[in-house]
């Protein structure tokens, strides 16, 4: 079997307390492989943006490996992987168009040449006319857009997304997966994505890992029967349906437990 894109093997992550220790996750098997986009679903505090900090790099595991392209990094995860966290960390003192280019920067990108290069793809980010604006001044989905153009921007093949969508409502949302989808289709990035939405999961990905309560494992893995390209209208099929049922049951049952 080739190497997968991204791959953990027997991650475990353990935080300490003062009952001696909080384990958040436990024996964590994922394979994403290139160019796929995966969900990750499971009931709060199970572990799933650590699980996101740890691919990140931002968080390191107690024991168990991550492998990028079939090793593991060195020095490490801190930089080769793109991530979105929750909220959007757009900076109010800079103009849209200097938000998005912040990771370029950082790489060492000079300053003309990563606002040329942000400034071309302000359209297909539904964000042209808008790169002298504030963030104060965008909607709760063009800040989204934002976020995700800087992640884009700055050029790496696996982007990390927690929770993307999940502040904003119902039609907003609709719409930014659908937008979503246009965008990994022209390129291809591989995705992992966290979701609380199993309806969300399904529509956008191409597998989807259901993850128990804490400590944190991956309990089920589920192909998604929808053909590509797909429409909103798709959902609504018999089999996606009772397949959502599948899944929301024993989430379910662990939220309530």
């Amino acid at each position: 079997m080739s190497p997968a894109k991204l791959e953990t093997r027997g991650l475990h992550k353990a935080f300490p307390s003062a009952s001696g220790g909080l384990v958040a996750l436990d024996e964590v098997d994922l394979r994403v492989e290139a160019g796929e986009l995966v969900s990750i679903v499971g009931p709060s505090g199970c572990g799933k943006s650590t699980l996101l900090r740890i691919l990140a790099g931002l968080e390191h595991p107690t024991t168990g490996t991550v492998l990028l392209d079939g090793a593991a990094p060195d020095p490490g995860l801190l930089g080769r992987i793109g991530y979105m966290p929750q909220r959007d960390l757009l900076m109010a003192w800079r103009t849209v168009l200097d938000n998005v280019i912040v990771g370029l920067e950082l790489a060492g990108v000079p300053r003309r040449e990563a606002r040329r290069r942000a400034e071309a793809e302000l359209p297909r980010f539904g964000l042209e006319g808008f790169g002298a604006q504030r963030p104060a001044d965008l909607s709760a989905g063009m800040r989204q857009r934002a976020a995700l153009l800087r992640t884009v921007l700055a050029g790496r093949d696996v982007l990390l997304l927690d929770e993307p969508f999940g502040a904003l409502d119902a039609l907003t949302r609709e719409a930014m997966q659908e937008w979503l989808l246009e965008i990994w289709q022209a390129d291809r990035k591989t995705i992992v994505l966290v979701t609380h939405d199993v309806g969300e999961a399904l529509f956008l990905s191409d597998r989807v890992h259901v993850m128990s309560g804490r400590p944190g494992r991956i309990e089920r893995r589920v192909d998604v029967p929808l053909p590509r390209p797909r429409t909103l209208g798709m959902t609504s099929s018999p089999e996606l349906v009772a397949l959502r049922a599948r899944l929301l049951t024993p989430l379910h049952a662990e939220a309530s437990a």
